[in-house]
């Protein structure tokens, strides 16, 4: 391998599979159902949040723990569900790590439980977002997991070294308080967003067709400032102006339980 490898989608993929409002629309769902799942512990975030969001998920409480009343939900524990079963109980499907079915591929990720239909989000890629004019030399440095976006701005999904200091440093500094811009449990075991394992899907090959494709998704504006704490992606240098740039992976035809995903990507290595 040489010092730096690049992934990086073909110019002629820059046309998105789904549109930019159903990917807003997937990662809402996802997030609001997991931080439903995590309410006994968002109570420092509720704090500081307006009386009519706050009413908002208490009603989806109430809806996803019907049985629980909202006072006494911080003591029960024992409702809520991993993040993989909110997965499945959102969007029908789960996705996790585990040893790739390619020979010398390392981890792979694969459908765990149910059916990924064509076009839906199955995936997020992780990591701190750098502009092309902005350091990443020693980041990259034997790093496999730079993933290069058609305007030039690339993303380090690396969860071991430099770049796990880099990303804890980024994300600790963009915190208001108890509100979390990025979420950083992608770089451990005990992941928050389940979607956040984007890195690990392989590319495609002679015998294993991509059935999964990059798309970029800029995080707008509007985006609720309680849920960014389920967003595994954090830019290099603090910029107020410039939105937040994600990478997810769209379904390119459905993909059942059992399957391992692949994708279409080029790599340079230098």
């Amino acid at each position: 391998m040489g010092l730096l490898t690049l992934r990086y989608v073909p110019e002629e993929s820059k046309d998105k599979v789904i549109s930019d409002e159903d990917v807003l629309g997937t990662l809402l769902k996802v997030f609001q159902a997991l931080f439903v799942n995590d309410f006994s512990k968002q109570s420092d975030i509720l704090t500081v949040l307006p009386e009519p969001v706050k009413s908002k998920y208490q009603d989806l409480l109430s809806v996803q723990h019907p049985r629980v009343k909202q006072l006494e939900y911080r003591h029960q524990q024992q409702n809520t569900f991993t993040p993989e079963e909110i997965l499945y109980k959102t969007l029908g499907f789960s996705v996790a790590r585990a040893p790739s079915s390619l020979i010398s591929a390392g981890k792979g990720v694969f459908v765990t439980k149910g059916l990924v239909r064509k076009g839906a989000v199955v995936s997020m890629y992780p990591g701190t977002v750098y502009q092309k004019y902005e350091p990443i030399f020693f980041q990259s440095i034997g790093n496999p997991f730079i993933f290069r976006c058609l305007d030039g701005v690339l993303i380090d999904g690396n969860d071991k070294g430099i770049s796990k200091v880099v990303y804890r440093s980024c994300s600790g500094r963009d915190q208001l308080g108890p509100l979390k811009m990025s979420d950083s449990t992608w770089l451990t075991s005990e992941i928050h967003n389940p979607l956040a394992i984007g890195q690990y899907v392989n590319n495609c090959s002679n015998d294993r067709a991509a059935n999964v494709c990059y798309q970029e998704f800029d995080v707008p504006a509007v985006f609720p400032i309680e849920l960014k704490q389920y967003l595994p992606n954090i830019a290099y240098s603090y910029d107020k102006q410039s939105p937040l740039r994600c990478v997810i992976l769209v379904a390119l035809r459905d993909i059942e339980q059992g399957e391992e995903l692949f994708s279409n990507y080029y790599t340079i290595v230098s």
